[in-house]
Order: C-alpha cells, then structure tokens, then sequence
C-alpha cells in the first residue's frame, strides 16, 4: 500500500514532467519507465491517474523534438477572495485548478476539507479532488481523494459533450460541510452538483473581478472584507423536491438534476471559511502567490474561466463507480457580464 510519503513523491515526479513537457529540459524515455516502476513498486492501484499522466507525457512527447521551446507561460498561483468566497486558482500550461476550502462540525468533531476542480482548455471539468486538511478521523490529514475524474481526460478531445468519469464508491463524511444532508441525496445529483458549484465559482469570481475594474483600485496592504451575504452553493430550500424553485435539467433518465446556484440554500459562511476570525484577509500561500485581480492579465487562465462560466452539467448513472457527464450551455448564461 502506497503510504503518504510514497503519494507526495510521485506527484511531485509527474508534475515536474509534466512541467518540463513545456519548458524542458527534455524528458528522456527511461524517466517515465523509471516512474512507472516506482508505482508498481509502491502498489499503486492500475486505475490510479498517475499511470494515465504519464501515458499522456509519453504520447506528447511522441515525434517532439529533443529541445523545448522555453516561451509558454509558467505556472501562477493566485489567491484572494472574490464572490463571496476565499479561492486559491492555479494557471498551470494548458489548464487552470480552482480550490476552495469548507470548514465545520459534524458528531461533535471539527474538520476542514479543500475541494478542487481542474478544468481544461475549453472549460470542461478534468476531475474533481478533495484533500483532508483536518479530516473527521486523523489519520486521514494531508489525504487526497478524487470524487470524481473524467476517464482519459489527458488524451481524448477537449472540448467533448459527453464523457464517462469514474465516482467514489464511498463518498467522505466531510461532504457534509458544503451540505448537511449532501451525502442522503441521489448520486446523480450529488455528483451534478459538485461539478456545476465549481462552473458557478468561476461565474462568480469573473463577475466580481471585472465590476472591480470600474472601482478604485484598494492598496495592496489592505485587508479584504468578508462579503455581506454568504455565498449560496445551489442547494433548493426542500433539498431534491421537484416543485422546488431553481433551475431543473434532465439527466437523460427523466430524473432531476440541480444545475443552478441561485436558488434558495443553506447558510455555507463558515462551512467555506469566510467567517473565521483566525483566517487571514490575505491571499494563502507561499509569498509569490499573485492576487485575484491579476486573473484577468493571464493569457493562460483567463480564456479557460470565460469558457467554464458559460457552461453547466447532467449527469447519468452508469454504475456504481461510473457515472455519464454531459455538457451544456448556461440558459442565462451571458459572456459579455465577465468579459
């Protein structure tokens, strides 16, 4: 079995390739072999992404040249707050990671989760991640889990309509921060949320950033302002009630599927971290994390967030650990309020 240390080396093995795919040095063949054996080794499962990153390294590397052109844009982490919520994005090469982080009590405990959602160039979600910063039980801290990744997203088409994505089997209790009754709603729906909350951050982020540009600008040492109103995640007030208001889209099986966030939901300010009073009104992270506002110079980013805004999904049962995703346009949805 895979321990932490095992996971944190590997991850930073493939990201460094992944890095260098862009600006080198150039990867040699037997680097990959090399990481694959070290899965192996570690009894990392054959169904992990990490042997599917590194096929994708390989396949990209096929016919490249041996010298990388060193002009693409690096990485850039931003952090800040902006539509209500503390967010952390990372414009990484060819895709952009949003994170938030949900904080509460359940059974008497006290847990903190980060949930991440990794879109691709045309704005589609590649996987949804939740890391354990302090997790219900202890010895799950510092954990990943991918709640649910798109199959092959490396590799197949970026701008597809429908793909099928593998789902946990068993969801983690945390869930309950973002929603307290989360983990007793239809899977479909569940996992329809879950990756449309993130489509509705990007919406909200791109809506605040560009009213910022008709204000005046506020000095970088001064501390941001928790918003007024909590930010609202989409759950209806009568959880999964068809005669709820919001907006209801099929999820190819005639069964509802919350798609919206603007309807009525619970109270998430300090289940997202907003209320905190030991939390920092500064951006989180290393000191060349860049603010929020900077999003809208990144060449990079910024097209991805244009596209994620715009978009919103169903989804489909396939099984108990697979589920079917599908892509559609936001009915209300109009670029020119984030651009």
């Amino acid at each position: 079995m895979a321990t932490k240390e095992n996971k944190r080396q590997v991850r930073e093995l493939v990201e460094g390739m992944e890095q260098r795919i862009h600006c080198g040095p150039a990867i040699r063949d037997v680097e990959i072999q090399s990481a694959r054996d070290f899965l192996r080794q570690h009894d990392f499962p054959p169904a992990s992404d990490y042997f599917d990153r590194l096929a994708h390294i390989e396949n990209q590397l096929q016919g490249r040249p041996s010298k990388i052109s060193r002009s693409p844009q690096a990485k850039r982490n931003y952090g800040g707050e902006a539509g209500g919520y503390q967010m952390q994005v990372q414009s990484i090469f060819d895709h952009v990671i949003l994170s938030t982080c949900y904080a509460g009590n359940f059974n008497t405990k006290r847990g903190k989760v980060k949930i991440s959602h990794r879109f691709n160039q045309e704005g589609r979600i590649d996987f949804i991640e939740l890391k354990f910063l302090y997790s219900l039980h202890p010895l799950l801290n510092g954990e990943l889990r991918k709640l649910l990744t798109i199959k092959d997203y490396p590799s197949i088409q970026k701008d597809w309509y429908e793909a099928e994505a593998f789902v946990l089997r068993v969801l983690p209790q945390e869930l309950v921060f973002l929603y307290e009754d989360i983990l007793r709603c239809p899977r479909t729906q569940l996992f329809a949320w879950l990756l449309n909350i993130g489509h509705g951050i990007v919406e909200d982020l791109l809506e605040d950033l560009n009213s910022r540009k008709m204000e005046e600008p506020v000095p970088a040492d001064l501390a941001l302002n928790p918003a007024d109103n909590p930010p609202n995640l989409g759950w209806p007030s009568k959880a999964w009630n068809e005669k709820a208001s919001g907006s209801i889209s099929g999820n190819g099986r005639g069964e509802p599927v919350y798609s919206g966030r603007n309807q009525a939901g619970c109270t998430v300010m300090e289940q997202n971290g907003n209320s905190f009073a030991a939390q920092s009104p500064r951006p989180a992270g290393n000191q060349d994390q860049l603010p929020l506002d900077a999003l809208l110079q990144d060449e990079v980013a910024r097209p991805i967030l244009e596209k994620a805004a715009g978009l919103e999904s169903v989804v489909e049962e396939a099984g108990d650990t697979e589920v079917l995703v599908r892509y559609t346009r936001k009915s209300l949805y109009d670029p020119r309020r984030t651009g």
